[in-house]
């Protein structure tokens, strides 16, 4: 599946890209519990590229859990797919879950991949706010995964392939 903001290859250091906004599928949910994650994942993007298709909507770009502020016990998150275009009505999944439309937005974004199992995650998005601070951009809120490989039960922990992004204050000039 093709890769926004052209990342189609990893990458191993931060990179700073120019991100259009891109219309998006979404479950939306305010004070979601962290420990309820997988649940939403899995109930969300084990039926929406189905019930898109029946909208005669596609997706162009991977799964992604987009964060509107930084998660402490519960999240206010999406969770999705970038699609081709806007999805103007509600779709109600067997899940249960709403899907609605919603945008993935426009600015400057630093942007990085791990490779390796969910697991690693959080080590890997402290070093990748550390080396955003180091390099004197500012992140600011909303900030987002890919999940460039799709989980599946068959699937190498060691061989995931996610990349985290990051809405950067806008620079002067």
């Amino acid at each position: 599946m093709p890769q926004p903001y052209g990342a189609e290859e990893p990458a191993s250091e931060v990179r700073i890209a120019q991100a259009p906004e891109v219309p998006t599928a979404v479950v939306s949910q305010r004070d979601f519990p962290m420990y309820e994650l997988p649940s939403l994942m899995d109930g969300t993007f084990s039926h929406l590229v189905e019930a898109l298709a029946e909208e005669g909507l596609r997706p162009i770009g991977p799964a992604f859990a987009l964060h509107h502020r930084a998660p402490v016990g519960t999240a206010d998150l999406e969770v999705g797919f970038p699609v081709d275009a806007p999805l103007t009505g509600t779709l109600t999944l067997p899940s249960g879950y709403e899907v609605a439309g919603s945008v993935l937005p426009a600015g400057r974004v630093a942007w990085i991949t791990h490779l390796g199992g969910y697991g690693g995650l959080a080590e890997k998005w402290g070093s990748f706010t550390e080396d955003i601070g180091e390099s004197e951009e500012q992140m600011t809120y909303p900030f987002w995964e890919f999940y460039v490989t799709p989980p599946a039960p068959d699937v190498n922990p060691a061989t995931l392939r996610t990349d985290l992004f990051s809405l950067l204050e806008p620079r002067e000039g």
